[in-house]
């Protein structure tokens, strides 16, 4: 089973939002219907970075390091760097 670490960037906040699951298209549903209380008010929300991990705790831990670096440049560099841009 894969589980996923993600970002989403709204643009009407102009803000992202990390996380992590195992299915990537129906978290993106449920964010986008406002399931998630904490992303509500961004809709619509857009899928810009994935990684992909073979275990929950490894898809996890990436998500608490991006969270932990609080820095929107850091961020968007990582997105860039996926990205190859």
């Amino acid at each position: 089973m894969s589980y996923y670490t993600y970002i989403l960037f709204s643009e009407k906040t102009q803000r992202y939002y990390i996380g992590s699951t195992q299915n990537i298209q129906t978290r993106i549903n449920r964010h986008n219907a406002g399931a998630t209380k904490s992303t509500r008010t961004g809709r619509p929300w857009k899928l810009v970075y994935s990684e992909k991990f073979n275990s929950r705790s490894d898809a996890v831990k990436r998500e608490n390091h991006i969270k932990k670096m609080k820095n929107k440049m850091w961020i968007e560099n990582l997105i860039k760097e996926k990205s190859g841009t």
